[in-house]
Parts: structure tokens; C-alpha cells; sequence
């Protein structure tokens, strides 16, 4: 039996048991999927935003304020890539003007500090590629960069090397209350029993609410588009360069990410199936038109690839974060919840703590990530030659916690796949790697679980 059971191993889900597991505790991690960070944690923008966007008052303009400030310290602790690079909202007419005015003053509202407007000659003291047509901007020193996978990886390895429990391909089909406690069960029939229950489960929360009784939301799939620029395009610009924003989202962005290219999107179109994560040629070339918008210099040729994310919209139109006898939801975590996410892993504790959870310290807690290396001569090995990535380090992702156990989970972990190539070299000797280490049939290796095999048969017997 577990004191805390946490649905869902994405951002929300890892941080909040690295939150719980300095405590004495004993802490499960589920997830449906076949490794953690596969939801809306693996594709998005990686922006931490200064916070100017959400309304005062609401959970999102707060606790995105507190996160951002938590983020660097966070991101050092776990050694995961994050860099202060200051974001820019454009405006391109009078009206934008207004409107960048508007977030200004938001902005300060909910505690964003160094905001202010650039005039056009300064922003392309800061930016020279951005659009002459640029009339004015709003600038925000505290914008900052982060790999988003890899802090969820982080989290979750540290929760585990303090105790934690993760347990994947665990899809809850039920959540059972009797005698104080819940019984949550998956559908190939494994069960375990908490006293607290965490619902992390991103898009399908509302379902997980439903299965526990504590229903009165929705959450619905909205898919954002992006493209990937080589690293050839690194230096085109250095801060992250927004549109104006909509109701529909923050607009299409310019960015350099942590790794040294550039990202832009996304687009933000509804859609009812939640699995749908596929791109389109409108959608695509709308990302290319918003970029373009504001920075033309953007080559589009250089895109390496291009992949969708779904963002949990909830009906309310804030974070719903709230705990009701023992089950606690993390519901409707839209943008900016990557941003928003060590806070959220304190606020969540914070209700824990008031409906009676009492936290003893850990003795022995460790704060950063335990490493699992492979033997040095392993390291001398290049694999992926786009990245530079070792034999010795995709090894290390499979020892470490949470392991890879195929190839998205060694992409996502080492970059090996991620380069100008995107896999085309490096694919089949990972996959000999996690064959190796795991004990896995070679032929039996996926992409990214169940459904995502790689080969269909031998072309001849050996």
C-alpha cells in the first residue's frame, strides 16, 4: 500500500513526486504510456514564460510568476538545460500597440519584474532579423528556455532515486474508494491502494476525475504545430519572439531552444480525438507564414522536421488544482503550465499538508540526479554522428532512472536521432544497444511502445 498515487508521469506528475519524495512517503508514479514525458511534456514549445499573459487573479498568472522564479534553481539542481534568453511580444500596428500596453500592465499586475516597451529602433538593437515592420514590443528579461522532456526525466529519476515507484503501460480503468482508502486499477487487472490520489493525467483527466467521482470539468484537445529548425539556424535570433497573442493561444513563436536550434509554431486548432497528434500541410504552412511574419529572414529549407502537440484545454479557462477527500486534481494545465510546474508540485503538496497528510523529512534525500555510467571505453564509441552522441551515454539513459527502453525514450533522453538526419544513421545501432542492455529481441524493438515496431521480418536468415 502507497500514502500517494500520482496518474500521469508527465511534467506536472514527475515534479510533484520529486516535491513528495523528500518527505518520508511512499510514492507511486502510473502511466499509460510506455515511458514518461510522452504527452504534452515532449512537444511543446520548451518556453518558460515570464508570466505577463494570464489574468490576475487566476491560479495560471500566479503560479506561473512563482514557477518561472523557481525554474533556474530547479533546472541547476537536476542539471537539465535551461537559459535566461528574454522573450518579446511584437506588435505590428496601432492596435497591437494598445494591446502590448495591456499585457505590460498585466504583467506588472501579477508580479513580473524588468518589463518594458521597446520602440522599433531597439528592438533591432536586441534582434536585427526582426521585421522592419515591427512598430513596438513588449519585453521581458526574466523569459527563459528549457528542454521540457528532459526535466521531466529529471524529476521523475530523482523522485525514483529517493524512493518513488514508476510503474508504465498502466492505464487506469478504475479508481475505487472503501475504508479511506483508493483502489486504482489498470486494465490488464495490476491494483494498488493510497490514501491520496494525484490526477496528473494531462488530456485525460477528466476521465480519471469521472473513474474517481470528482467530475465537473471537461478537458478538450487543442493541437499546436511546430517545426525544427538545424542548427546551422542557431543564431538567428536570441531571444524568444512572440506574436500578439489570441484567445486561442500565445501566437506563433521564434525561438532558440536550449540545444542550439531554432523552433517555431505553434498553431492552435481544436479537435475532438485526443490521440490526434498529426500535422497538416495548412497547419504547417500557417507556422511558416507567423515566423516569417516576424523574422524573414527565416529559412524554411533548413526545417529538420515537424511533430504536433495536444494542450489540455479545461473548461473553466484556469488551472484546475483543487482536493477533495483525498483526491487531488491537476486538471486543465494548459500553457503556461511548463512554466507553472515546480509551483504546482508546491501547491499541491500545500493541499496535501491541509487535508492531513503529515510529512516527515527524509533522511538521506538526495536533491540532484543519480547517474548511472557505462564503462569509459564506451564513451569513445560515436553513435549518432549528427549529435555526437556516445555508445556510453545512450547506455547510461537505459541504466539510469527512469530507463529508456526504446528509441524515442533514448532520443528524447541523449539527442542521438535528433540531429540534421533525424535517425537515419544512428537508429539501428541504438536499437542494437536497448536489444543488448535489456535483453530484448532485436526484431521486437518499437519507436515508442506497443504499436510502433520497427521491423516487420529478416530480409534473409543469418
Amino acid at each position: 500500500m502507497y500514502d500517494v498515487i500520482i496518474i500521469g508521469a508527465g511534467v506536472i506528475g514527475a515534479l510533484t513526486a520529486r516535491e513528495l519524495a523528500k518527505y518520508e512517503l511512499r510514492i507511486l508514479v502510473v502511466e499509460k504510456e510506455n515511458d514518461a514525458a510522452r504527452g504534452a511534456s515532449c512537444a511543446n514549445s520548451g518556453i518558460v514564460h515570464a508570466g505577463f499573459d494570464a489574468m490576475p487573479g487566476t491560479l495560471k498568472a500566479r503560479l506561473n510568476v512563482l514557477g518561472s522564479n523557481m525554474m533556474k534553481d530547479v533546472a541547476a539542481e537536476l542539471d537539465v538545460p535551461y537559459r535566461n534568453n528574454g522573450s518579446m511580444v511584437l506588435a505590428f500596428s496601432p492596435d497591437e500597440d494598445v494591446t502590448i500596453r495591456e499585457l505590460r500592465d498585466r504583467g506588472a499586475a501579477n508580479g513580473v519584474k524588468g518589463l518594458r516597451i521597446l520602440s522599433a529602433e531597439e528592438i533591432r538593437e536586441i534582434e536585427p532579423n526582426i521585421s522592419p515592420d515591427a512598430t513596438s514590443a513588449l519585453y521581458a528579461p526574466t523569459g527563459s528556455i528549457i528542454c521540457p522532456y528532459s526535466l521531466t526525466f529529471a524529476a521523475l529519476g530523482n523522485a525514483m532515486d529517493n524512493g518513488t515507484d514508476f510503474l508504465t503501460n498502466f492505464e487506469v480503468c478504475s479508481i475505487a474508494r472503501h475504508d479511506g482508502r483508493f483502489d486504482v486499477t489498470a486494465k490488464d487487472g495490476r491494483s494498488f491502494s493510497a490514501g491520496f490520489v494525484i490526477n496528473c493525467a494531462g488530456i485525460n483527466s477528466d476521465e480519471i476525475a469521472t473513474h474517481a467521482g470528482s467530475s465537473g470539468f471537461t478537458v478538450k484537445p487543442r493541437i499546436g504545430e511546430y517545426m525544427l529548425l538545424d542548427k546551422e539556424c542557431g543564431g538567428i535570433v536570441k531571444s524568444t519572439v512572440f506574436n500578439v497573442p489570441t484567445r486561442m493561444g500565445k501566437g506563433i513563436l521564434v525561438s532558440p531552444t536550449v540545444h542550439g536550434n531554432i523552433i517555431i509554431g505553434p498553431t492552435s486548432r481544436n479537435n475532438e480525438d485526443k490521440e490526434d497528434t498529426g500535422t497538416t500541410q495548412q497547419g504547417l504552412d500557417a507556422v511558416a507564414k507567423g515566423a516569417l511574419k516576424s523574422v524573414p529572414s527565416i529559412p524554411t529549407r533548413s526545417v529538420i522536421t515537424s511533430f504536433a502537440g495536444t494542450r489540455a484545454v479545461g473548461s473553466t479557462g484556469d488551472f484546475i488544482i483543487d482536493l477533495k477527500d483525498g483526491f487531488v486534481n491537476c486538471a486543465g494545465i494548459e500553457s503556461p503550465g511548463l512554466s507553472a510546474s515546480p509551483a504546482i508540485a508546491v501547491y499541491v503538496k500545500n493541499l496535501l499538508i491541509g487535508a492531513g497528510l503529515a510529512l516527515k523529512p527524509k533522511a538521506g534525500y538526495l536533491k540532484g540526479r543519480r547517474i548511472c555510467k557505462a564503462s569509459p571505453e564506451k564513451y569513445n564509441k560515436v553513435v549518432c554522428r549528427c549529435e555526437l552522441i556516445s555508445e556510453g551515454e545512450i547506455i547510461s539513459a537505459i541504466r539510469t532512472h527512469p530507463g529508456a527502453t526504446d528509441i524515442d525514450g533514448i532520443k528524447k533522453r541523449t539527442r542521438a536521432g535528433m540531429g540534421r538526419c533525424q535517425g537515419g544513421f544512428c537508429q539501428p545501432f541504438v536499437a542494437e544497444i536497448i536489444s543488448r542492455e535489456l535483453g530484448i529481441p532485436y526484431g521486437e524493438i518499437t519507436k515508442s511502445g506497443e504499436g510502433s515496431g520497427l521491423f516487420c521480418g529478416r530480409t534473409k536468415e543469418i
